[in-house]
């Protein structure tokens, strides 16, 4: 990461470290999850509908958070999010069946889409070193935010399961304080956006191509998220450490490996290298035994880790539609895929055998190349976005 990325503003860094604390929600159920089935008495596949709930939610209320943030401000959605966080974080540990649970998640997801979707366009718009700088350091918060999570889940699940969520609420309610306090209150946006706006987006070949490459996408990693944690057959802080190690991949890959990448090959050129490594890695999973399956789970972080980053920075610039709505129709259609994975991988995985829904994972990989590969040519865009990012990475930095 060069030192531009770093010479941020205070504020961008509070909206950055409320980022990496809710992006830990994203992982910081996997190494509980077998406890949570054993503690509530639950199957694994209605397990896993805190991840259904909570992604799905995420993924509609993506559809009225530049609304929103149109008529109250930036940062009075970046609060309404994370005290609703922080509301439904605190039920959830309070939850006495895995139907409250799953409602309790669900909550948090609308809190989760209103703060996500607006501390990107927050970071964008306050940091230094322009959108590239900001976008890595977004993308540095969510392979943070992803790789503390497990961490954090299985330190307190250990202890007990109900304990992550309560651990969640308190950290949110800090990220609260620091952008209550720090964040400047920006004007409200001259124009306000009109509740139809990221649909209307979607219309526009580049942004649809790349969000529905997304989604199939999401299905494949949501399915290494949500089901590998059954089949580990290991403690919270042996899953714990396992998605510990696949969240420092996705983080480094993120921040490290995709930048020059994108540069050297091109976003869409990255995009099939990744799909098809994770393609590869998820076959891995599905034939290994139980060392293998550790081994390619970690591995996989690299892929989503470039995935995440080129994918965010393709839906930001591929269309001309302003970035809160082009990332408001964007992440309506790819977190579908996470809300969808995990259900239905778990499903598979009980009822028919455990390599069936890392063989799908692989099929959503090679669906999404082919996308990407039929639908080419309304992504003739990037090549002129990548083709800036390297004529600026090549002019002399001034002494």
């Amino acid at each position: 990461m060069s030192t531009g990325v770093l010479r941020q503003p205070t504020s961008v860094w509070a909206t950055a470290f409320a980022a990496v604390v809710a992006f830990m929600g994203i992982g910081l159920v996997d190494p509980i999850l077998p406890s949570i089935a054993q503690g509530l008495r639950a199957t694994p596949s209605e397990v896993s509908l805190l991840f259904t709930s909570y992604f799905l939610v995420t993924a509609v209320a993506m559809l009225i958070t530049g609304w929103v943030s149109s008529r109250i401000g930036g940062k009075r959605t970046l609060l309404a999010g994370l005290a609703l966080v922080v509301v439904f974080a605190a039920l959830a540990g309070t939850s006495s069946s895995v139907a409250e649970l799953v409602g309790f998640r669900a909550g948090w997801g609308l809190g989760n889409a209103l703060f996500v979707a607006t501390a990107l366009a927050v970071i964008v718009g306050a940091a230094s070193g322009g959108a590239e700088s900001a976008i890595i350091l977004y993308e540095a918060a969510l392979g943070l935010g992803i790789s503390a999570g497990p961490l954090v889940g299985a330190l307190l699940g250990d202890w007990n399961w109900r304990a992550p969520f309560f651990g969640t609420a308190t950290l949110m309610a800090a990220g609260f304080v620091l952008i209550a306090t720090l964040l400047r209150t920006a004007p409200k946006p001259a124009v306000k956006t009109r509740l139809s706006a990221p649909i209307r987006a979607l219309a526009h070949g580049g942004l649809s191509t790349t969000a529905f490459t997304a989604l199939f996408y999401n299905f494949a990693f949501f399915t290494i998220l949500a089901f590998t944690p059954f089949i580990l057959h290991m403690s919270p802080y042996g899953i714990g450490s396992v998605f510990f190690g696949w969240g420092v991949c996705v983080a480094l890959a993120s921040v490290f490996g995709a930048p020059p990448l994108r540069r050297r090959l091109g976003s869409v050129n990255v995009l099939h290298l990744s799909l098809a490594l994770l393609a590869v890695l998820q076959i891995g999973i599905a034939l290994s035994g139980h060392g293998g399956v550790i081994v390619f789970t970690v591995l996989s972080g690299i892929p989503i880790g470039l995935n995440n980053t080129v994918f965010t920075e393709a839906a930001m610039e591929v269309s001309d539609a302003p970035r809160p709505v082009a990332s408001a129709g964007y992440n309506f259609v790819r977190w579908m895929g996470g809300a969808l994975a995990p259900f239905i991988a778990t499903k598979l995985g009980e009822e028919i055998g455990v390599a069936v829904p890392y063989a799908l994972g692989a099929v959503c990989c090679l669906i999404g190349m082919a996308i990407l590969y039929t639908r080419r040519h309304h992504l003739r865009s990037l090549s002129r976005v990548d083709a800036g990012h390297t004529l600026r990475d090549a002019e002399p930095v001034p002494l």
